[in-house]
């Protein structure tokens, strides 16, 4: 790749760190005190210390493009006008999350128009957010958030799941194969997969039918690859070894129970076909960076995020060849830990 090239990334990177950052730090003076005990001082990373990590997940996704697991970003430089839109109604909805955040209100989701539809776990105002996962206003507002929360950082851990998901392509070939993300959101990883790898099919798996909804836009330009599908992670209605080739699961394990995360992960070895790959990236956990514990440990206290405290100790790796999945990697990306296994022959 270019000079040109690098040097476009890096500043595209850069300026995404200081507009996201920036959107971060004014919702954090805006934010109620959190409960609990204060941290002793110096127990909490600095900003320059989260900085450095995030510009080595920038160093290494720019590596990732230059070994053609991926082509650049689309959105390096995102239209002006789509931004300030966008950091508009993100600021526009802080007051609700942090009147939210007061009340600990944080199920509105869970109302007579969905009891019964809905598993009553998912029926939460996760991070405080108006409309759960359940309104169009949720699902425009989505991608912006989860940005901020990562000081723009959200998209590039998602990325590192092309790495492994490329290692199995070069070996096994992409055309008449099937990759299902399952908790799909509005497919902001797949728009990512299906321009690195144009021969996959690709199936989206979600609760939330606005979500599915935005995922189909965001997708529009490739018609006919993509299968949306309303359904439960932890009951795909797909047949036994014959549901996907490869498998993606991105940020929803620390949203589950623990006994659901193990029903998902079950499904997942029940769907994914024979020699196939599931990769899944998620929140990292305690001992994972140990300077940052002692945030993990208090990040439940910021966003609503029940079953947070419990996912940070779980053994995913354990519970996955439990489900009978074979290890192959676990790597740090950031905020994220990205675990690939694979399905024996």
């Amino acid at each position: 790749m270019s000079l040109l090239g690098r040097a476009l990334f890096t500043a595209g990177q850069a300026s995404r760190a200081v507009w996201f950052g920036a959107q971060y730090s004014l919702a954090q003076r805006l934010a109620p005190p959190l409960d609990g005990p204060v941290p002793p001082p110096g127990s909490i990373p600095g900003w320059p210390v989260i900085l450095k990590d995030l510009r080595a997940l920038q160093q290494r996704d720019w590596s990732n493009v230059e070994a053609g697991y991926y082509p650049a970003p689309a959105d390096r430089f995102a239209p002006p006008g789509k931004m300030l839109r966008n950091a508009a109604r993100f600021l526009r909805d802080v007051p609700a999350v942090n009147l939210r955040r007061r009340l600990k209100e944080n199920s509105e989701t869970y109302s007579d128009a969905y009891k019964g539809k809905r598993p009553r776990y998912y029926l939460q105002n996760f991070h405080y957010q108006s409309g759960g996962w359940m309104t169009d206003d949720s699902a425009a507002l989505y991608d912006h958030q989860v940005e901020v929360l990562f000081t723009g950082g959200a998209d590039a851990m998602r990325r590192q799941a092309l790495v492994p998901i490329g290692d199995w392509i070069r070996a096994n070939g992409a055309e008449g194969k099937r990759l299902m993300d399952v908790a799909c959101g509005t497919a902001r990883f797949l728009f990512d997969a299906k321009r690195a790898h144009p021969d996959l099919q690709m199936a989206g798996v979600d609760l939330s039918e606005a979500y599915l909804a935005r995922a189909r836009r965001n997708l529009r330009r490739w018609p006919g690859s993509f299968t949306p599908v309303l359904a439960k992670a932890e009951a795909l209605p797909f047949p036994d070894n014959g549901g996907a080739d490869l498998i993606t699961c991105i940020f929803l394990f620390h949203e589950l129970p623990r006994k659901i995360r193990r029903e998902v992960l079950a499904e997942i070895a029940r769907v994914l076909r024979p020699g196939g790959r599931a990769v899944m990236v998620d929140s990292i956990q305690l001992g994972d960076q140990p300077p940052y514990d002692r945030l993990l440990d208090r990040f439940p206290l910021a966003f609503h995020e029940p079953y947070y405290a419990d996912y940070i100790r779980d053994d995913l790796e354990g519970a996955a060849a439990e489900a009978g999945l074979t290890h192959v990697s676990t790597r740090r990306a950031f905020f994220a830990r990205v675990m690939t296994f694979d399905k024996p022959l």
